[in-house]
């Protein structure tokens, strides 16, 4: 393996602010891959500040390909070095389906703290697409599945609080640092809690979107009000739940062709309905989250609003 840690004299060099806008990643969790795994290795100046060349950007680039393909982030360095056009093995994806064990096992019994590490700790090592894909996403589904025959109240609200006080402390400060559009985020009404539209409302933020959350339904016909009082340039609903006829066929297209900005879908119900409002004025973003937000800005552009 062969990582540069000096460059010639003359090499641009890059503060780390600037490669974060530049790749996309957050200064977080690059000093989390060259800490923890000695992916980079950045100059730095006299008084410790990282400089990074642009065969560095390069590295974070192949990474971030890595694990776009799924491979996990442990097993990223022994692959680096292979030459490009070698063929994408499949990756192993024990690594993975341990993280997710971890992760649900540390839900159902309700530990807190550990919880917060796990968490923290998935969002420093990870793009948020990654982890949420990868990790969050697999995760809420298969506990979803698993309350809908035995249902666990406890698990399902402590995990609910739990999100709910990281995101909307994120949120506060996200929404402060950005004049990224303003999205309303709203759950639907047969959702049995805010675990998807919280998942939507990450990515949302973490895309420079600024986000106006509500975690429980808010009523189709108080739309248009909220989107003009709160300056709105587009409605985001998401659910984890088929969500009930009449809605999905006669409510929400009403409600669309009366706003003037976009509406749009996404979460399990967007899968579960995709046939029924695919042609209509509703906007299908897929269940897929960070797919379906990195949808927005096309939208958005298509509307007239960017």
């Amino acid at each position: 393996m062969s990582i540069k840690a000096t460059h010639p004299p003359d090499t641009p060099l890059y503060p780390i602010r600037e490669v974060s806008r530049l790749t996309g990643v957050n200064s977080v969790t690059l000093r989390a891959w060259e800490r923890r795994y000695g992916l980079i290795r950045p100059q730095r100046t006299p008084k410790g500040h990282r400089l990074y060349a642009q065969d560095d950007i390069t590295r974070i680039e192949r990474i971030l390909q890595w694990l776009n393909r799924g491979v996990p982030v442990s097993q990223v360095i022994d692959l680096l070095d292979q030459p490009e056009t070698v063929e994408t093995p499949s990756p192993n994806t024990g690594d993975w389906a341990s993280q997710r064990h971890l992760l649900q096992s540390t839900i159902e019994a309700v530990d807190l703290p550990k919880l917060e590490a796990l968490y923290h700790q998935s969002l420093a090592l990870y793009p948020l697409s990654v982890a949420i894909n990868e990790l969050w996403q697999p995760v809420i589904l298969t506990l979803e599945a698993k309350w809908a025959s035995q249902p666990d109240d406890l698990v399902r609200r402590t995990l609910e609080a739990f999100l709910r006080s990281q995101v909307g402390i994120r949120l506060h400060y996200a929404n402060q640092a950005t004049r990224g559009p303003l999205i309303l985020l709203s759950a639907m009404p047969d959702d049995p809690g805010p675990l998807w539209v919280l998942m939507c409302a990450l990515m949302a933020s973490e895309q420079g979107y600024r986000v106006q959350l509500f975690d429980r339904s808010l009523a189709l016909e108080d739309l248009p009000q909220a989107v003009s009082r709160l300056h709105s340039s587009m409605v985001l609903l998401s659910s984890g739940q088929r969500e009930s006829d009449d809605y999905i066929g006669r409510a929400l297209p009403q409600a669309a062709e009366a706003l003037n900005v976009p509406i749009g879908v996404c979460g399990e119900v967007a899968r579960l309905r995709e046939n029924e409002l695919r042609d209509g004025p509703v906007q299908m973003l897929g269940d897929d989250l960070p797919q379906a937000i990195s949808r927005l800005r096309p939208l958005l552009r298509e509307s007239g609003i960017l």
